[in-house]
């Protein structure tokens, strides 16, 4: 009897049915008559004797041959009504009931009584309608899970094609949207072809014109020269014989150099009565004669900046807590002051680095400092849109200017220290005369922020770097912009002249550096240090070699004969200002770290 895994008593008989080997006769071959029979066979034929001790070996393994597992049948017999009624009371958990009927069948096992009792086999057919209705119910049971997966299903499905039916309504809404940004777009195409034939006569006149008119001053200042010099000599000539020149000017009409004499003395007359409604105190511009009396301190190329791996940092100050946005150097000192975004700048001597003043005033951060050409003033620009002057005698800002609208990006100083320069984020470069206290001139050109500007060496002219991917060239007496340099195609974020003033280096945000010719206004060179931001530029005094600080902080150096780019890492984050010593013995640098870091 045995127990079925759903609680079924079955009583089993089992045949046992096992393979015999008893059919198989075996050929029995002493061992002695095999040794003889090959002794003497392999006299005779070698091949003969190889035969038998191969059958000799096949009938070895013959003899260890092991039996195959005997198979065994499992015969079921019906179920008798005991094992029926235990089966059924164990299945509706009659525990004690089928104790009871198994105490009482045993008793009348015991006392013989069942021998006279018919006992019967279950029917199939009732075992089978048993087996069929649990089977039904486990069905059930499926339908219902299945029922309930499918409701759920159902949900996810409307659940889902809402949606599908939204975004699809998005997606038209967002193609009706593109469609009409291609058709406004291909119209403004149009339109801009348009006037791109326009704009390139007006350029090309514009360009001639500029041309004519450098021209025309030549010759001015040339026939001017020479009315002096007639004037000089008809006056010597005049004080020798005064009857007789008196009574020739009375008896001949005025010459061509007398009617240019007078026409320019109309102008000049014209000229100081146009002067007379401007302000007593305004400075006037000197000559510009484009020599750098600062080139004579140049000795040559450092021989640190030859040699690859040269350049180390030899020394760190901790200046402020929040970023650097600049630092400067003094002109004449070991002097270096910095600027932050905590909206004040400091001033560090050199190598030491311990503070020596301190800048408050500005509401927002400062942008940019620079020295004027005697070291005594200070210049800062700052994002809450004022330009502050900064006395170190007085120990104090003494003048402060807010003609700008939006922040101010840079300043410069004349070499005269007598106007100085800024750039805003209002798209102007304004001119300011410390005499006067005044803006003196707005020039205007740059379509976005202007980014950077400065003063050529020793000269007149401004030199502005902006957003709208342009450099510019301006004269501080005209405001005329002289020229535009093309070629970045990102934002650029700062430009400079070179010591000589016959070039310029600039940067943009995408790790792109150019140098220009300010001669032929055409590109020299360029190099890739990206793709990241590179925010400021600087070039030692012989035009060897560049140092860019990066946003990725690092300083990069760049040989322009070789066009080798050395990485220095240093800061802990981006590297916003970088600054060369007038003899390139040493290199500043400040970064976002609040750091200044000192190369040489």
């Amino acid at each position: 009897m045995t127990e079925a895994e759903d609680g079924t008593y079955y009583l089993e008989k089992l045949s046992l049915v096992g393979d015999s080997d008893d059919d198989y006769e075996y050929e029995e071959v002493p061992v002695d008559d095999v040794s003889s029979l090959a002794t003497a066979d392999l006299a005779e034929d070698w091949n003969k004797a190889i035969d038998i001790l191969d059958q000799g070996k096949r009938d070895q393994k013959i003899e260890t041959k092991i039996d195959s597992p005997m198979l065994t049948s499992m015969i079921q017999r019906p179920e008798v009504v005991d094992d029926f009624v235990r089966n059924f009371l164990r299945r509706n958990g009659m525990r004690r009931t089928m104790d009871c009927f198994q105490t009482e069948w045993y008793e009348f096992k015991q006392k013989g009584q069942l021998d006279n009792m018919q006992i019967y086999n279950v029917p199939d057919a009732l075992q089978s309608l048993m087996l069929l209705t649990d089977e039904v119910k486990r069905l059930k049971d499926e339908r219902e899970k299945y029922k309930s997966a499918a409701r759920v299903a159902k949900e996810s499905y409307v659940k889902v094609m809402k949606e599908r039916d939204f975004h699809r309504m998005h997606h038209s809404r967002i193609v009706q949207e593109k469609n009409r940004l291609i058709t406004d777009l291909k119209r403004l195409k149009n339109h801009y072809r348009s006037y791109e034939p326009t704009l390139n006569s007006l350029k090309t006149k514009y360009d001639a014109a500029l041309r004519e008119k450098m021209l025309i001053r030549l010759e001015r200042d040339r026939a001017v020269a020479h009315v002096t010099s007639l004037q000089a000599s008809l006056h010597n000539n005049v004080e020798k014989d005064e009857p007789l020149a008196s009574s020739c000017r009375a008896d001949r009409l005025d010459g061509p150099t007398q009617t240019e004499l007078k026409k320019q003395r109309e102008k000049e007359n014209s000229a100081k009565s146009d002067n007379s409604h401007k302000n007593s105190k305004d400075s006037e511009f000197p000559v510009d004669t484009r020599v750098n009396p600062l080139l004579g301190l140049v000795k040559g190329q450092p021989a640190s900046l030859q040699r690859p791996g040269g350049i180390r940092q030899h020394g760190c100050i901790k200046a402020h807590f929040k970023p650097i946005s600049t630092v400067a150097l003094h002109p004449r000192k070991q002097l270096i002051v910095t600027a932050s975004d905590d909206a004040t700048w400091k001033m560090w001597p050199l190598p030491n680095g311990d503070v020596v003043m301190t800048g408050k005033g500005h509401t927002d951060w400062i942008s940019d400092v620079d020295f004027d050409m005697s070291g005594t003033m200070l210049a800062s620009a700052s994002g809450d849109q004022t330009v502050k002057i900064w006395d170190f005698d007085q120990g104090k800002c003494v003048l402060t200017f807010s003609d700008h609208t939006q922040a101010v990006w840079s300043v410069s100083w004349h070499h005269t220290s007598n106007f100085l320069a800024s750039g805003s984020m209002d798209q102007t470069i304004k001119v300011f005369d410390l005499n006067s206290e005044r803006c003196r001139s707005i020039l205007r050109g740059h379509t976005d922020s202007v980014n950077s500007v400065q003063f050529l060496p020793f000269g007149n002219t401004i030199v502005s770097s902006s957003a709208d991917k342009t450099i510019s060239l301006w004269d501080a007496r005209t405001k005329i912009c002289a020229h535009t340099f093309f070629g970045h195609e990102h934002s650029i974020n700062d430009a400079k002249f070179t010591m000589r003033g016959d070039a310029i280096v600039s940067c943009d945000s995408f790790g792109q550096v150019k140098m220009w010719d300010v001669r032929t206004i055409t590109q020299m060179l360029s190099f890739d240090v990206g793709p990241h931001p590179c925010n400021d530029v600087a070039i030692e005094a012989t035009n060897h070699v560049m140092a860019v600080a990066s946003n990725d902080s690092t300083l990069k150096m760049i040989h322009v004969a070789t066009g080798d780019i050395t990485a220095l890492p240093g800061h802990d984050d981006a590297c916003n200002s970088v600054q060369f010593d007038i003899t390139a013995s040493f290199i500043l640098s400040g970064g976002s770290d609040g750091t200044v870091r000192v190369w040489s």
